[in-house]
C-alpha cells in the first residue's frame, strides 16, 4: 500500500501579467496569502502566458508551498482550459506553440489593463505588449493533445460560466477527448453541479478559485496522492491506485 499524503491546492491562479487581475497579484504575496490560506499547491496559470509563473517558483523556495507552471489558455471555440506542467521548461515548451496561435494584436491597457512581467519580488521587468486576453488558434482538441504530448494536465476551466464555459459555448462535453477532469467555479456548489448541469456526470470535479484578486485563493481541492506532482495529481482525478480528490464547499 502506498505511503499517501493530503494537501490542499488551488489550481487557478492569476497574476498582473493577466490583464484582468489585480495589482495585488505579485508572487510575494500570492505566496504569502496561499501559505495563510493552508493551501499547499497552486498552479500560475495566466491568460495565454506563463511568463510569471517562474517568478511565483522562485519566490515560493524554501517556503513548503508548492506552484506549478501553467496557463489558462483560450482555445479558438472561446474555450478557456487551465494547462498545468511539471517544470518550467515544459510550460515554456507550450508557450512557443502558443505563441505561434496567439494573433499579432497590440494590447490596449485603457480597454484590456495593463499586462505586467515582474521578477520573484514583484518588481516590474517589461509590459506584455502582445494583447493576452483573446482566442488562439488551437482547438480544444489540438491543445488537449499537445499539452498531453508534453506531459501536462489538462482542464477545462469553469465550464459552468456562460464566459468562456465548456458548457456555454459547446453546449456538451468533448467524447473525442479523454479529460481526467473538468473545473467547475467557485460558486458553484459540487453537490449541485451534476443536476444543474447533467453533461457533467461521469467527469471528476475541481473547484477553481480563478483568482485574481488574494482573496479568491480558496484553495478548495483536497488531494490524496503520493506526491505533489502532476502525474499524482493525474491520478487522483482518475481515482486510481487509492489516490483521489474531494471538493471541500
Amino acid at each position: 500500500m502506498p505511503s499517501l499524503m493530503q494537501f490542499r491546492a488551488e489550481l487557478h491562479v492569476h497574476t498582473v501579467v493577466s490583464p484582468c487581475a489585480e495589482v495585488e497579484m505579485i508572487p510575494p504575496l500570492i505566496i504569502q496569502q496561499a501559505i495563510e490560506n493552508h493551501i499547499d499547491l497552486i498552479a500560475i496559470t495566466d491568460h495565454n502566458s506563463t511568463a510569471n509563473a517562474g517568478a511565483v517558483m522562485k519566490a515560493a523556495e524554501g517556503t513548503g508551498l508548492t506552484v506549478l507552471p501553467g496557463m489558462e489558455l483560450q482555445t479558438v471555440e472561446e474555450v478557456h482550459s487551465l494547462c498545468i506542467f511539471e517544470t518550467l521548461e515544459k510550460a515554456l515548451e507550450f508557450q512557443k506553440v502558443v505563441d505561434l496561435a496567439l494573433p499579432s494584436l497590440k494590447n490596449s491597457p485603457e480597454h484590456f489593463g495593463e499586462q505586467f512581467v515582474v521578477d520573484e519580488t514583484g518588481e516590474f521587468i517589461r509590459r506584455e505588449e502582445r494583447l493576452l486576453i483573446v482566442s488562439t488558434n488551437l482547438t480544444l482538441t489540438k491543445a488537449w493533445l499537445t499539452v498531453n504530448a508534453i506531459g501536462g494536465l489538462f482542464i477545462p476551466a469553469h465550464v459552468d460560466r456562460k464566459a468562456f464555459g465548456l458548457i456555454e459555448n459547446l453546449g456538451f462535453v468533448p467524447q473525442d477527448i479523454h479529460l481526467s477532469a473538468v473545473e467547475i467555479s467557485r460558486h458553484l456548489n459540487s453537490r449541485f453541479a451534476v443536476n444543474k448541469y447533467p453533461q457533467l456526470k461521469g467527469f471528476t470535479l475541481i473547484k477553481g478559485g480563478d483568482a485574481h484578486r488574494l482573496d479568491e485563493l480558496t484553495g478548495a481541492n483536497q488531494f490524496m496522492v503520493e506526491s505533489r506532482s502532476v502525474d499524482e495529481i493525474k491520478l487522483a482525478l482518475l481515482h486510481e491506485s487509492e489516490r483521489k480528490v474531494v471538493i471541500i464547499d
